[in-house]
């Protein structure tokens, strides 16, 4: 498991904020990390951005991933590793 994700984390360029709830890793060796931001003030739930790996810092403890957990992982149709 990726020990950025959970972690609090901001775009350099942006200033885009968020929890790092995703990692994609491109065949050409790009890697990109998919940032959750927090609801807006009237509830509504924003897009996840995705930043390359470079222009992202970890700017907070965030959440831990064991807090999120649960027994089924919402992806029944396939096996996934346990956390």
């Amino acid at each position: 498991m990726d020990k950025k994700f959970g972690k609090e984390a901001k775009d350099k360029i942006t200033g885009f904020k968020g929890i790092i709830t995703a990692k994609c890793e491109y065949i050409y060796g790009c890697t990109q990390y998919g940032l959750t931001p927090k609801t807006s003030k009237n509830g509504e739930q924003k897009d996840i951005g995705w930043f390359d790996e470079g222009r992202i810092n970890i700017i907070g403890k965030g959440i831990e991933v064991k807090e999120v957990k649960s027994e089924k992982n919402g992806c029944e149709n396939q096996p996934h590793p346990k956390i």
